[in-house]
């Protein structure tokens, strides 16, 4: 019989979301599970002669079956979730944790891993083979094989521990978010676009509020409220609801933060580095916690003093317009908004008409074409997880070629969790003894179409929709032996670079004029409104900049020296950043701060900025020869794109440029040298 996630008839065993409900998913999860110990009790007996196929490739296959049903179990924890859900991965994360500590922590599995690392020479490997041993052996030391059987028992609780938490910190930010509901009057929507006052019904409609009107805390309500409402009172109201997200509410977080910055510092220390921050730089790009604040350091002194100097400027204007003798910063939004209409001349809004979603998804499957020769076919007659999900098959035209799946999932809905994210539901490579094709993900919360219009997209979701199918290409273009290489497994400092560089074709006339045509007429966008546009984007650049380095310090604070004695941490907050903040502290950050608390960036926020140094060098590659240059990008998918975590970072980067990165390509950029 098949199995709607690991061997469904459905095209390259597609998964048959038709056939999977949340609450039979604990069953075939404690199925997968059982087996998955199994295995690895059968690996870890055996006395066989070591081979790399008996070794290296038995854990890469070892337990693939609960991998395949968690990787749906997380996806829909994130974008489709319920209490079946929510409850299961309260369940199963520390069990999760467990398992893989079993085999980290393992002495048996580690001499083998051993022997090999310790005699490749006998082996004959690839290149490949020769990262992955390497690899393999440096999780076991960074997990603790080299130390004493009571030191990996401290360990084991330690990540158990944590892997307890956050599920519980992600449930709570999700809970607060979707608990916030201001209801408003008409009047005070004056200003905003039609289709977010049309939006502003819609939810208040689904909330049982129907002939009223509602802001929430998703991103696609809460920023136009912000830039466009003239009532003050209110922005205020709403500012100050999502800076105070999981803080000091029903759905408090700051045990959750204490909590973890401790564990993890244990775990540090347990392992033999001084702090959070050093253990998870040895693997990174970056290296060193120092060169890290010499990085973030090197960009603040840059950008600091224009930061205030805009700062200055939007209070000028808002005093000059309205009298506001204190600009706070639920102020800013919507000043700066209007100074930069005024100044340029534009009004980002006008874009909208331009940004028809299924016109700008075209345009990204158009860059794709023509940088690496793909189309994507839609597929309806492969199931999705929900109505609003779509599916296409990704074929490379030369060769005809199958590439992968990829699906997108763009709207806002109480199931999902905010913001925007690349993920999987299979990475590329091998699959017991094959090698298979990735089947790749976005989950994004953008402008919903309402009965009058359809989805038109601001210019930032324009971005972030690029942005995260650089990701997908990432994973989609990878042409690896082992999945634990392949794709976007790769250092978290270079993962950013195949995604942010996707956003510099946004402001480029050539590939606007691909996909930025009026919804209505079919009109390219005007050229005047390009220049605009990229006019405007040097508005507040340095503001946006100290804004990611608040963020990034602040994250290497916790995981570097932090004071956990605080009795409230908005207060603590307000002393780590006292010398870069550009206006009072309100709320907390770290209480909502789930890049470094519920995902991957612990220690590694920087990552953002230091890509950004990666991405404007690269594509100052691609403008000295053409930003559709067939060799520079054929040279960006062998060397980045195809070659996951098979090489170092900097090795490959330095194989596409020819020279490592230059920061002052990015300072350039933003105009702040």
């Amino acid at each position: 019989m098949s199995h709607p996630v690991y061997s469904s008839p459905l095209f390259d065993n597609a998964i048959d979301f038709s056939k999977l409900k949340s609450e039979d998913f604990k069953k075939e999860v404690e199925s997968a599970f059982n087996k998955a110990l199994l295995d690895r009790d059968n690996l870890i007996a055996s006395k066989l002669e070591v081979t790399w196929e008996n070794t290296m490739e038995a854990m890469e296959n070892c337990g693939e079956s609960l991998e395949q049903i968690m990787s749906v179990v997380y996806n829909f924890f994130s974008s489709n979730t319920d209490d079946h859900i929510q409850d299961l991965v309260e369940e199963y994360s520390p069990k999760m944790t467990e398992y893989s500590n079993s085999m980290t922590l393992n002495k048996n599995l580690f001499d083998r891993v051993k022997y090999i690392y310790d005699n490749k020479s006998k082996f004959n490997l690839t290149a490949e083979q020769l990262e992955l041993v390497k690899k393999s052996y440096d999780s076991f030391v960074r997990n603790g094989a080299l130390l004493s059987d009571e030191k990996k028992e401290e360990l084991k609780k330690i990540d158990n521990a944590l892997s307890e938490i956050s599920p519980l910190y992600s449930k709570n930010l999700l809970s607060a978010t979707k608990s916030f509901v201001m209801e408003v009057n008409l009047k005070d929507l004056e200003g905003l676009p039609e289709s977010n006052i049309e939006q502003a019904k819609i939810d208040a409609e689904e909330k049982g509020l129907a002939g009223k009107y509602v802001i929430t805390l998703d991103m696609t309500s809460l920023v136009p409220f912000l830039q466009y409402s003239k009532n003050r009172s209110l922005r205020e109201k709403l500012y100050k609801a999502n800076v105070n997200k999981s803080f000091g509410d029903s759905y408090d977080n700051q045990e959750h933060v204490r909590s973890m910055v401790k564990l993890r510092d244990q775990k540090a220390k347990i392992l033999g580095f001084k702090n959070y921050a050093s253990f998870i730089l040895q693997n990174r790009m970056a290296e060193t916690e120092e060169r890290v604040f010499s990085f973030l350091n090197q960009l603040k002194n840059a950008a600091f003093p224009k930061a205030q100097a805009e700062v200055k400027e939007i209070q000028d204007y808002a005093k000059a317009k309205d009298g506001i003798t204190e600009l706070k910063p639920w102020d800013f939004a919507f000043y700066s908004e209007a100074l930069k209409k005024e100044k340029y001349d534009f009004d980002s809004e006008l874009l909208r008409p331009y940004f028809k979603l299924e016109n700008v998804l075209k345009g990204a499957f158009d860059h794709a074409y023509r940088l690496y020769g793909l189309t994507f076919k839609h597929r309806t007659d492969l199931p999705v997880y929900h109505p609003d999900v779509t599916v296409y098959e990704v074929i490379e035209e030369s060769t005809k070629k199958y590439v992968g799946l990829f699906y997108a999932d763009f709207f806002p809905r109480d199931s999902k969790r905010g913001g925007a994210w690349m993920t999987s539901f299979r990475e590329q490579g091998k699959w017991g003894n094959q090698v298979r094709r990735p089947h790749i993900s976005i989950v994004c919360n953008f402008t919903k179409p309402t009965p009058t219009k359809p989805s038109l997209l601001n210019f930032m979701e324009v971005q972030t929709l690029f942005h995260e199918f650089g990701h997908s290409l990432h994973g989609l273009l990878s042409q690896c032996t082992y999945k634990s290489l392949s794709g976007t497994n790769v250092l978290w400092d270079f993962v950013e670079l195949p995604s942010q560089i996707m956003e510099n074709w946004t402001l480029e006339k050539e590939s606007l004029n691909l996909f930025a045509s009026h919804y209505k007429t079919n009109d390219l966008i005007p050229l005047d409104m390009i220049q605009k546009l990229q006019k405007s984007e040097s508005f507040l650049k340095a503001y946006a900049s100290i804004r990611q380095y608040n963020f990034a310090y602040l994250d290497m604070i916790w995981h570097t020296n932090p004071n956990l004695n605080f009795k409230n941490i908005h207060d603590y907050e307000a002393e780590v950043l006292k010398d870069s903040l550009l206006f009072e502290h309100y709320g907390s950050s770290s209480c909502s701060f789930s890049h470094i608390f519920a995902g991957g960036y612990a220690a590694g926020y920087y990552s953002y900025k230091w890509a950004e140094v990666l991405d404007a060098d690269a594509f100052e590659y691609f403008k000295e020869k053409g930003i559709f240059n067939k060799e520079v990008a054929e040279s960006f998918k062998k060397n980045i794109l195809s070659r996951g975590s098979t090489e170092h970072p900097m090795a490959l980067y330095k194989k596409f440029r020819g020279r490592e990165p230059d920061i002052n390509a990015l300072l350039k950029r933003d105009q702040l040298i």
